[in-house]
C-alpha cells in the first residue's frame, strides 16, 4: 500500500519540538529574532511571508517585518540588511524572492552576513554543504531529509534521482543525499531520454516547475517520490510537479500536493532560526 508522506503533520512535530528549545532558551535570557523583508507586494510572496509570521509567533521567535514599496533601491535595500547584520539582537535574516526586477537578488544574497543566513543561500553556506562543513542548510532540501529520516526511509545506497538543477532545491538537494550515502543523478531540460534515467530511481525528487510534468511512465514500481513543485491548475487548484493520481498506484511513498514538502520549507528556516541562536 503506497504511503503518504504528511509533511503537515510532521512540520507540526518539528515546530512543537522547536518550541520547548525556544522556551528554554527565553529562559536563559535569549529572544530568537528573525528579521523578514519583502520588497513590494507579490502576492505569493504575500502569503510565504504570512505564513513565516505564523510559525514564528507559534514557537515564540519574534519577528520583525520591514515591508518595503516596489521602488524601493538597491542601496536602501542592502542599507538595511548592514544595519540588521550589525544588530546582536537579531539572529536570522530572510529577504522575500522575488525581488522587483531593479534588484540583484545575487549581490542581496551575498550581503547577509552568513551567520544571519537562515535561508541557507549564501555562497559560504553553500560551500560548507559541499565539502560537508556544518552550515545553513538549504530549508527545502533539509524538509525533505526530514521527511526521509521521519518515515524510516533508507538513504543509503539508493539510486536517487533529482529532476531540476536549481540552486535552491536540486544542487544542494544533491548535495545532502550524497551525505546520506545515496548514488545520485541529476536531470533538467537537457538530459535525453528523462524517462530512461527517471526509471532507474528507488527516490525520485521531482523539483522542475512543470505542473503535472511527471507521470507513471516515467516512475519505477515503488519507488518513492518527493514533489517539491506548486502550481494552480486550470480548475485553480493546487498541484505539483508530479500527476499525483497517475503515479500514486506505483509509488512505494509519495508527498502530496498540498501539504508535503511545502510545510517542511518553513519547518526548517524556524530550525535554522533556533541554530542561529545557539
Amino acid at each position: 500500500m503506497t504511503v503518504i508522506i504528511d509533511g503537515k503533520k510532521t512540520s507540526s512535530e518539528i515546530k512543537d519540538e522547536l518550541k520547548e528549545k525556544v522556551a528554554k532558551l527565553n529562559k536563559q535570557g535569549t529572544q530568537i529574532t528573525l528579521a523578514v523583508i519583502q520588497v513590494g507586494n507579490d502576492p505569493a510572496s504575500t502569503v510565504y511571508v504570512g505564513n513565516k509570521k505564523k510559525a514564528c509567533e507559534y514557537i515564540g521567535i519574534k519577528s520583525l517585518a520591514h515591508e518595503l514599496p516596489e521602488n524601493t533601491s538597491q542601496e536602501e535595500l542592502l542599507q538595511l540588511v548592514g544595519k540588521l547584520n550589525q544588530d546582536p539582537t537579531v539572529h536570522g535574516i530572510l529577504v522575500q524572492l522575488p525581488l522587483p526586477k531593479h534588484i540583484d537578488e545575487d549581490l542581496v544574497i551575498r550581503t547577509i552576513a552568513a551567520e544571519k543566513d537562515v535561508d541557507g543561500f549564501h555562497p559560504e553556506s553553500v560551500g560548507k554543504l559541499s565539502i560537508g562543513q556544518k552550515g545553513f542548510l538549504s530549508c527545502t532540501p533539509a524538509g525533505i531529509i526530514q521527511l526521509f529520516k521521519r518515515y524510516d526511509i533508507p538513504m543509503e545506497g539508493k539510486e536517487c534521482v533529482i529532476v531540476g538543477r536549481s540552486n535552491i532545491v536540486g544542487k544542494p538537494m544533491a548535495l545532502l543525499m550524497l551525505r546520506e550515502n545515496a548514488t545520485v543523478t541529476i536531470c533538467h531540460s537537457r538530459t535525453k531520454d528523462l524517462a530512461e534515467v527517471t526509471k532507474r530511481a528507488d527516490i525520485l525528487i521531482v523539483a522542475i516547475g512543470k505542473p503535472r510534468f511527471i507521470t507513471k511512465d516515467f516512475v519505477k514500481e515503488g519507488a518513492v517520490v518527493i514533489d517539491v513543485g506548486i502550481h494552480r491548475d486550470e480548475n485553480n487548484k493546487l498541484c505539483g510537479d508530479v500527476d499525483y493520481e497517475d503515479v500514486f498506484p506505483i509509488a512505494s511513498a509519495i508527498t502530496p500536493v498540498p501539504g508535503g514538502v511545502g510545510p517542511m520549507t518553513i519547518a526548517m528556516l524556524m530550525n535554522n532560526c533556533v541554530e542561529a541562536a545557539l
